[in-house]
């Protein structure tokens, strides 16, 4: 499916992180807000360090922009037009209902809906679409723009067709899309995400290791080699019939429990929320804060960009 236009609902980080990242398509892209936001100071400071590592020119970040739109009117004509909508408002249930009953009834029969969540239930924000079969779920990866994942979920009710579609446009920006074939909670990844959350969790609880080390265990092990090693691919390395000794012997012993745990409900009530307040498993200044999301972005730039020494 050809796509001219595209917009994105919602104008937040996410919402301009999907439309930097999704520029590089040779189509017209508008983001929608309910306030006017400055949208071309955010994208030229976010493609600064494309420039600065020699990633991008000039002259493709100027083509970028000017491929970016912006509107704060609901009946704007090219959201009339869009061939794919992509919503990016809060993490709200019923805000997402009705921002899609009042999509259906602006944009062509014919458009690509997608919601931009990582926890709620696309089928049940999709509940009362006339046309359910062209509607999907699209978790973008945070930031947008450098991490390359999207998980394309497929409610209830959603066609083939529709996903297929979605997930080649997303190809085509250079994203790696790939289908969550059930609308379960945590779709792929942040299942696996907070399956090791909680293990690292309960090993501070139970006193086997502190925050430091269980996060230093991490990034100097199977954190390492987790990029070229995924779990299922180690596990065949490995031996199907030694991953199912060592499950039975381990699995007994690592944290099951379907609640959050008593450790991150006590820093809760505290106030200790992490980069929020300052102190969370770790305790950091503002200053340490900002410098450790520059140097997120720097490592994903690194690791995306520069991994082949020819580049």
């Amino acid at each position: 499916m050809a796509i001219r236009n595209l917009v994105i609902y919602g104008a937040g980080l996410m919402g301009k992180g999907i439309a930097l990242a999704l520029s590089v398509l040779d189509c017209q892209i508008t983001l929608y807000d309910l306030v006017q936001t400055d949208v071309t100071t955010w994208l030229n400071e976010n493609f600064r360090p494309f420039m600065e590592h020699g990633i991008l020119t000039e002259q493709e970040v100027r083509t970028r922009i000017g491929r970016i739109g912006f509107t704060t009117d609901p009946q704007d004509d090219r959201i009339r037009n869009a061939d794919l909508v992509i919503e990016c408002v809060f993490e709200d249930m019923a805000l997402k209902q009705k921002t899609f009953h009042d999509l259906e009834s602006v944009c062509r029969p014919d458009a690509l809906l997608c919601t931009n969540t990582s926890v709620m239930s696309p089928t049940e924000i999709g509940r009362d679409l006339q046309h359910p079969e062209r509607f999907v779920g699209t978790h973008f990866w945070n930031p947008p723009y450098l991490v390359p994942l999207v998980e394309v979920v497929k409610t209830e009710r959603s066609s083939a067709e529709t996903a297929q579609a979605v997930i080649d446009v997303l190809n085509q920006a250079g994203k790696t899309a790939v289908l969550c074939q059930k609308d379960v909670p945590g779709f792929i990844a942040n299942r696996m995400q907070h399956a090791l959350w909680r293990e690292a969790i309960d090993i501070v609880e139970q006193g086997i290791a502190d925050a430091r080390t269980v996060d230093l265990a991490v990034k100097n092990s199977f954190g390492l080699r987790l990029p070229q090693l995924p779990p299922l691919e180690n596990a065949d390395m490995v031996g199907l019939d030694l991953t199912f000794n060592i499950h039975q012997y381990l699995l007994p012993h690592l944290a099951n429990s379907g609640q959050p745990s008593q450790l991150l409900e006590t820093a809760r009530q505290q106030g200790h929320l992490g980069y929020k307040t300052g102190k969370g498993f770790h305790v950091r200044t503002p200053e340490e804060i900002m410098r450790q999301k520059q140097d997120l972005n720097e490592y994903l730039i690194q690791m995306l960009y520069k991994k082949n020494p020819s580049n």
